[in-house]
């Protein structure tokens, strides 16, 4: 029988790493070359996947539910809260002005051909996302599902498809000045950190599968990612757009809607979480901070049009992914010594690998900058 608080729970994280990410994965990798972005992919996606379960293990060595914030400040006090804050804030604003560019881009070449309705799609598209962030966890539930399940079907859909149309001679292409393009973007799709306590509080009644559903909900999308951008890559080689799906004929461009509305609505529940539970806001504020703000940020983005689609996801994961990263696995750290329960599952950990990982994490956004 299937366990149906192990499939929410990996959906859930599944919804919040495919989203826009997903999009700008084709483009880089077509930049600098399909292997460096397979090597990116394979790397950060056996990083992320460790520090994913580091976290799990943190949440199951501590009585109570708590966000990141919540965590960060249990284990790493009042500065460790303030950075994660920070860390968070940042990684999801990026995420959800990404979602709003990346609608509107979508919804405008979907029923215009053209994107010259982006402004007025992705107004649309956040006011639809607000009506439904009033439906809570049962909403959350149900729109992780049915929405990634839909997503992972049309790719799956979609390489089975573009298959026979692949060029080999496309994924050999290697721009060694531009290794370092897919970092960011590589990182920003693979982020699940904010989904995760949403997975712990979902399976709070089974979480002796805790590690599983996060083992599932890591790997499933790499495998996804790789067949995208195989697809994308393969078939059109280095005449992709910054948002993949809208390289190709209308109908794809459905693929890009649904992964990014799916990953919107987690990321904005778990920052409404953060703020309510956490930062004890009142909701009148805690409205305007999950649903005004990035309407505003994404009107003056798009007014002063300083950042494109690609750089506010690379941007977000360099900055984000990196601080939380390093944070968690310090988080982890101190869990050991200061446990609250026996945890279901526990992870090797000690500062070897906390200074390899922080490296990895620092070191690729600088060169993907400055090189």
């Amino acid at each position: 029988m299937v366990d149906k608080k192990l499939v929410a729970g990996t959906f859930t994280l599944m919804g919040t790493m495919i989203g826009a990410g997903i999009l700008a994965l084709p483009y880089a990798f077509s930049k600098a070359g399909f292997l460096a972005g397979l090597f990116w992919l394979i790397i950060l996606g056996i990083i992320m996947l460790f520090v994913h379960l580091y976290l799990g293990e943190v949440i199951l060595r501590t009585n109570g539910f708590h966000q990141l914030t919540g965590y960060a400040e249990k284990y790493l006090g009042n500065a460790g809260k303030k950075l994660m804050i920070f860390a968070m804030i940042f990684g999801v604003y990026s995420a959800l002005i990404a979602y709003l560019i990346g609608e509107g881009q979508s919804f405008s070449f979907l029923f215009f051909g053209s994107e010259k309705y982006v402004l007025a799609f992705g107004i649309l598209f956040w006011f639809c996302m607000t009506l439904f962030l009033r439906g809570g966890m049962k909403g959350l539930k149900k729109v992780a599902s049915w929405g990634v399940f839909a997503v992972v079907c049309i790719i799956i859909g979609l390489f089975v498809w573009f298959a026979p149309q692949i060029e080999t001679s496309n994924l050999y292409k290697f721009n060694t000045n531009l290794f370092f393009l897919p970092f960011g973007i590589v990182l920003f799709a693979l982020l699940g950190f904010t989904s995760i306590p949403e997975v712990g509080k979902i399976m709070q009644y089974s979480k002796k599968n805790l590690k599983m559903a996060l083992i599932l909900g890591s790997i499933i999308p790499i495998i996804i990612y790789l067949l995208f951008t195989l697809t994308f890559v393969g078939v059109l080689g280095e005449n992709i757009k910054e948002v993949a799906t809208l390289s190709l004929q209308k109908p794809i461009a459905f693929l890009g809607i649904f992964t990014m509305l799916t990953a919107y609505f987690v990321l904005s529940f778990s920052l409404k979480d953060m703020l309510a539970i956490d930062l004890r806001m009142r909701k009148k504020k805690v409205f305007i901070l999950v649903s005004v703000t990035p309407l505003v940020l994404f009107l003056l983005i798009s007014y002063f049009k300083f950042l494109d689609f690609g750089s506010v996801l690379s941007l977000g994961g360099i900055v984000s992914g990196a601080i939380t990263g390093i944070l968690i696995l310090l988080m982890n750290y101190r869990a050991k010594k200061w446990s609250e329960r026996e945890p279901e599952y526990w992870m090797p950990l000690n500062w070897l690998i906390i200074l390899i990982f922080s490296l990895i994490f620092i070191l690729g956004g600088i060169f993907e900058f400055f090189f």
